[in-house]
């Protein structure tokens, strides 16, 4: 038999859904499972998006322009200039959501065997977008006790090679919650600078500043560095609508969007129907997006004060986007999370997380952390939190 490529046989499991089947196995037993593994919210989708996908009429479902809709990309610059940000539509790539526009970054900024720095723990599809480019995660570790801030400008410079293309960035943080100051900011700003190299900002999480009074700050927000900004972004979870599908590129780099593009003719176009759908909703952000926000403040809140009185856990309060990522009293995390489904139940109910090894590219780090997406109500989020308690507990005899 011919042999698959090592691109292909050393890519990463999704640490997200490798648990799925114990999931599975736990409900046909007839237990209910709250899921705080992924980042899937539970909220509407707003009805906006619904009209637009029942109103659509065309006789004919033709290819979109690989840029994107006309009408898409203006929307997107909409948005931005509601949010402050200087992008216009011709900035602007849409793509199938924003994994598409992390990939196509990589594969613009970097060549097979250069590498990306990265700040663990990070979203874990990073590992799996350089396994497709066949470039390599560089990380930078930073930690739980100071609410994973990030590095200092000599730690993070000393991961920087003659290989390195790129230093990328996610604010508010995947997985952790972090929302980086202006401060950290320009800390990368001047490291790009400095040892020129290009900034991935993975910008999806952008309102989700839970304990701020606005956006959070955009690498847009450093015209020093415009020509070596690239934008990755997403409508999946500010208009709670992930299935949809629609993300974007953007840069003022005028030869980062004509690669992007070349890319974009490679795959065609981003489904149609879709992009139409999200052009409502992209318009009418200001107005759609604070109560989102409103709640996931109220959920954080249920989250972080019940992981406080759970003896042997750390976690600073999360600022931003949907998760927490305590450090449990636990030796083996991934065990832990299959033991919880397998072998615990209290009244019939479990819960569902994800441990933590997944998002390090450090062997053996995260065997004590899990990661949880409080994605649910805030009456299930207490239900589930009870079950996560008390699992630690009876796991710990």
């Amino acid at each position: 038999m011919p042999k698959i490529s090592t691109r292909a046989s050393s890519a990463q499991s999704s640490p997200l859904r490798k648990l799925i089947p114990y999931a599975d196995a736990a409900k046909a037993k007839g237990t209910k499972v709250y899921h705080l593994n992924i980042g899937q919210p539970d909220l509407e989708t707003p009805a906006e998006i619904l009209e637009a996908i029942k109103n659509y009429d065309e006789k004919t479902v033709e290819y979109a322009p690989s840029t994107g809709i006309l009408a898409c990309n203006q929307a997107w610059e909409k948005y931005y200039q509601d949010n402050d940000i200087d992008l216009k539509a011709e900035e602007i790539i849409v793509t199938s959501g924003g994994s598409e526009a992390i990939a196509f970054a990589m594969s613009i900024v970097a060549d097979p065997h250069e590498e990306v720095i990265a700040f663990e723990p990070f979203y874990t599809n990073y590992n799996g977008f350089a396994s497709l480019v066949g470039c390599k995660v560089v990380p930078v570790k930073t930690n739980v006790e100071d609410g994973f801030r990030l590095p200092s400008k000599e730690d993070i410079e000393a991961k920087i090679t003659d290989k390195t293309k790129a230093i990328i960035i996610c604010t508010p943080n995947n997985p952790t919650g972090t929302v980086y100051t202006k401060e950290e900011m320009q800390r990368l700003v001047d490291i790009a600078q400095e040892k020129d190299l290009f900034i991935l900002s993975d910008e999806t999480y952008r309102e989700f500043n839970l304990d701020g009074d606005g956006r959070t700050v955009s690498m847009m927000d450093f015209p020093e560095v415009a020509d070596r900004v690239i934008v990755q972004d997403s409508i999946s979870k500010r208009f709670s609508s992930c299935g949809l599908r629609i993300g974007c590129l953007a840069s003022k780099n005028k030869e980062v969007i004509a690669c992007a593009l070349k890319f974009g003719q490679a795959r065609l176009s981003v489904a149609t129907v879709n992009q139409v759908a999200a052009i409502p909703a992209l318009e009418n952000s200001a107005q759609l997006v604070p109560p989102v926000v409103e709640e996931y403040r109220k959920r954080r809140d249920v989250v972080h004060k019940a992981l406080q009185k759970m003896d042997g856990v750390t976690c600073l309060k999360p600022e931003g986007a949907f998760y927490a990522f305590p450090r449990l009293p636990i030796d083996d995390s991934e065990d832990f999370a299959k033991w919880i489904l397998e072998k615990y139940e209290n009244n019939g109910e479990t819960v569902m997380i994800a441990p933590a090894p997944g998002f390090y590219a450090t062997p053996g780090l995260g065997k004590n952390e899990i990661r949880i997406a409080y994605v649910l109500n805030c009456d299930d989020l207490k239900k589930a939190m009870d079950l996560l308690a008390d699992a630690l507990k009876k796991y710990q005899k």
